[in-house]
C-alpha cells in the first residue's frame, strides 16, 4: 500500500480538488483506493456525498479505541472508499499529543492507523488541512509521496521551500515531494514565467499545470469528481497527466 498526501502550508491552493480527482482516477484504473479526509471542514467528504461523522471522533480513532476500518464508508464509485472528516478533527493535535504520552511516537500515530489497512488498499490519499502541526507532521511521516499544489506566485513558492526544508530535518523515511502548478492562468505573465522556469531550476516540480477553470469549481455543485461530468475538459486531461506521473513514481 502506498500513501499519497495532498498537502501545502497554504490554504485555497487546490489540495482537496487534487486529492478527490486523483483518488477517483486511481480507482478507475483498477487500484483499490481510499481517501482520508483529515480536514475538519470536510470538503472531500461533502463532494463524495458522505456525512462528515466518525463514531467516537478523533479521540477514539487516534487513541485506538475504535478500529479505523469501522469508520470506512463506500462511495458511489467502485474501488473507492472514504474515511470521512469529523468536526472533532479540529482537536486531533491534542489527541496526537496524548498518544505521545502513551507510546512516545506522536508523529507516527497516523502511520500506525494506516498499517491496519495495508491488506485492503493499493493506495491511500490523505486530504490534509493547511497547517504545520502534529497532524501535518504525522501526514508527512506516513506518506510515501507528498503532492504539493503550487499557485505560480512568489509567496507560494516560498511555502514550498519551507516544506522542503522541514522534510529535510527528518532523520529517515523522508517522503518524496512532487509539486505541481495549480489554479494557473496563462494570461498572467508571472504565471507563464514561473511555469516555464521553475521545473528547470528545481527538482521535484512537475511540468503539469492544473488550469483555473470554472468547470473545476462546479465540483462543489455537482458533488462529483471532475472526470465524471467533464471527461473531455482540459482540466480533466491535466489531472490524468498528473496521475500518470504519480503512477510511474509509485508502481503497482
Amino acid at each position: 500500500m502506498k500513501v499519497i498526501a495532498s498537502y501545502n502550508l497554504k490554504g485555497g491552493v487546490g489540495k482537496t480538488t487534487a486529492a478527490v480527482n486523483l483518488a477517483y482516477l486511481a480507482s478507475a484504473r483498477g487500484r483499490r483506493t481510499l481517501i482520508w479526509d483529515l480536514d475538519p471542514q470536510g470538503a472531500a467528504t461533502y463532494l463524495f456525498r458522505v456525512k462528515p461523522k466518525v463514531k467516537g471522533g478523533s479521540t477514539k480513532l487516534v487513541g485506538g479505541a475504535r478500529p479505523v476500518g469501522a469508520a470506512l464508508k463506500g462511495t458511489d464509485f467502485a474501488g473507492l472508499d472514504l474515511l470521512p472528516a469529523d468536526f472533532t478533527y479540529r482537536n486531533m493535535d491534542l489527541d496526537l499529543a496524548r498518544s505521545q504520552h502513551k507510546t512516545g511516537k506522536a508523529a507516527r500515530a497516523l502511520a500506525r492507523l494506516l498499517r491496519e489497512l495495508a491488506d485492503d488498499y493499493d493506495v491511500v490519499f490523505l486530504d490534509t488541512p493547511p497547517s504545520l502541526s502534529l497532524v501535518s507532521e504525522n501526514v508527512l511521516h506516513a506518506a510515501d509521496l507528498v503532492l504539493v499544489p503550487i499557485i505560480p506566485t512568489v509567496l507560494a513558492l516560498r511555502t514550498f521551500d519551507q516544506l522542503a526544508e522541514f522534510v529535510d530535518t527528518f532523520d529517515h523515511d523522508r517522503p518524496r515531494l512532487h509539486a505541481f502548478f495549480s489554479m494557473t492562468d496563462r494570461r498572467k505573465a508571472l504565471h507563464r514565467e514561473i511555469i516555464a522556469e521553475l521545473p528547470r531550476q528545481r527538482a521535484g516540480i512537475s511540468p503539469t499545470t492544473i488550469p483555473a477553470l470554472a468547470v473545476i469549481e462546479q465540483m462543489a455543485v455537482r458533488r462529483a469528481p471532475l472526470p465524471c461530468y467533464a471527461p473531455k475538459s482540459a482540466a480533466t486531461r491535466a489531472f490524468e497527466a498528473l496521475w500518470s506521473e504519480i503512477a510511474e513514481l509509485l508502481p503497482a
